[in-house]
């Protein structure tokens, strides 16, 4: 029975190990398969800007010509709000420059679109017909007032007129989808939130100047019908389409697809939340290595993409873009009175600039360097090989040694240090992370020890 049960332990932990091994790889390749619809969408209207609505939509194509930022949250149900920190009238002038655009994003919540396609952009587009509608009235109002309409009008100028005269749609236009009980809700907010737009700073004149026709959202998903030899050209409209793109499939579940290498699970607006799965991907570097990593599959993904992102990291590093996350701290007997002075250079103070060649250089350069701690970034954890922790234990609070071939050390408190062997079992994460906690959030200082540092370091730094 014990057996039993301990297989199914096992059995259990390598499926859940299994599974979050392939969650990158899921993720990435469910992008990958939404972006072949975004570029037959995007082929359909070549001469249309495509835009990526922060943040979810940037990883759904690699040729974005701009970026938008519309909240979902501010068109969710009996929560609608207009923000003026997010006009987002770029968009609205690029869209008049070029006779429309298109804005693509994603949902994983089993829906066609998201709050910010189905409410947020078309109360932005009714606000923005509505306060472009009022300024063109004021123009002509002052023009006719002051008896220069005839005489100094210019031909757009008149043009607007005339089309406001044949009627400037400025009315709410909602996908069938929405209720008409919210419709009329949030028709109840629209004067208010016109006044706010109006009353911002923000140059409505100029906007008017540029916008011949009312913005008009369109709303497409992989369910859309579209018959492409009736695909209608973006002049012919009586209006300035801004079409509205869902990237990924509503089925709302993960499906299983296979190919003749190995199989995934297809994700519903993967691009979302990417901070719990990426692991420090970019869209920008996905796009420049895309089959690189689709052609690796579950099992190479996530090693493959912490390659490409520490290189990435390195080569930002090296030309000061920003800081690298490994830093280098040495035992007191090595520093003495210099602060750890290497040909010249103090590290006492510098962070690594590409930090394999400078970890070399002092490992080579130097008869004192028996015994370095690697600290990891401004943490307080620390990695070290297991034959240098006798001479280190001064600079550390707590010991996690993680080498089998190893005493035990001595240290003043009994609970601050932990043997435990880790070769790739589970349980001994699960232990790790039992040991390590307690003391990481009192800022205790941690090393972790193992036979060589390259057990631990990322890439073997």
């Amino acid at each position: 029975m014990a057996a039993e049960e301990r297989l199914s332990i096992y059995r259990a932990t390598r499926i859940i190990k299994k599974r979050e091994n392939s969650r990158l790889y899921n993720a990435l390749r469910s992008i990958y398969e939404d972006s072949i619809f975004i570029a037959e969408i995007a082929g359909l209207w070549r001469d249309l800007p495509l835009l990526a609505n922060l943040r979810c939509g940037l990883w759904y194509s690699p040729r974005f010509e701009a970026t938008c930022y519309f909240k979902s949250t501010d068109g969710h149900t009996n929560n609608w709000s207009f923000n003026t920190s997010r006009l987002n009238l770029h968009v609205a002038q690029l869209a008049g420059q070029r006779g429309g655009c298109i804005i693509v994003d994603s949902t994983r919540r089993g829906k066609r679109f998201p709050d910010s396609m189905s409410k947020t952009i078309p109360i932005w587009t009714c606000l923005l017909n509505r306060a472009v509608k009022n300024c063109l009235l004021r123009m002509s109002a002052e023009s006719q007032r002051d008896g220069e309409s005839q005489s100094n009008c210019s031909p757009n100028e008149t043009a607007d007129v005339r089309l406001l005269s044949d009627d400037w749609d400025s009315s709410l236009h909602l996908p069938l989808w929405v209720p008409d009980i919210e419709k009329a809700a949030i028709e109840g907010h629209i004067e208010e939130w016109t006044k706010q737009l109006e009353a911002c700073g923000a140059d409505i004149h100029s906007l008017a100047s540029i916008i011949r026709k009312p913005l008009r959202p369109l709303w497409i998903s992989q369910k859309t019908l579209i018959w492409l030899n009736e695909v209608p050209d973006c002049n012919s409209w009586d209006f300035t389409p801004i079409i509205l793109v869902s990237a990924s499939a509503s089925d709302g579940i993960a499906q299983q697809r296979s190919m003749s290498q190995f199989s995934w699970h297809y994700i519903p607006g993967a691009g979302d939340d990417e901070e719990s799965w990426a692991r420090g991907l970019s869209p920008n570097l996905f796009w420049k290595h895309t089959f690189e990593l689709i052609d690796s599959g579950p099992d190479l993904c996530n090693q493959q993409v912490a390659e490409l992102v520490e290189k990435e990291r390195v080569y930002r590093a090296q030309r000061g873009e920003y800081s690298p996350q490994v830093t280098v701290k040495l035992h007191q007997k090595f520093s003495g009175n210099n602060h750890s002075n290497i040909n010249g250079e103090s590290i006492n103070s510098r962070q690594l600039m590409g930090s394999k060649i400078f970890i070399n250089s002092m490992n080579t350069t130097s008869s004192d360097e028996r015994h370095p701690i690697f600290w990891l970034g401004s943490t307080n954890l620390a990695v070290a090989a297991t034959l240098h922790v006798p001479d280190v234990l001064d600079d550390v609070d707590c010991v996690l040694n993680c080498n089998s071939k190893f005493k035990s050390f001595c240290l003043p408190c009994a609970d601050s240090y932990l043997h435990l062997p880790m070769v790739g079992k589970i349980l001994a994460y699960v232990c790790a992370l039992l040991f390590c906690h307690p003391y990481l959030t009192k800022e205790a200082l941690l090393m972790v020890a193992s036979l060589s540092c390259t057990q631990i370091l990322p890439n073997g730094r």
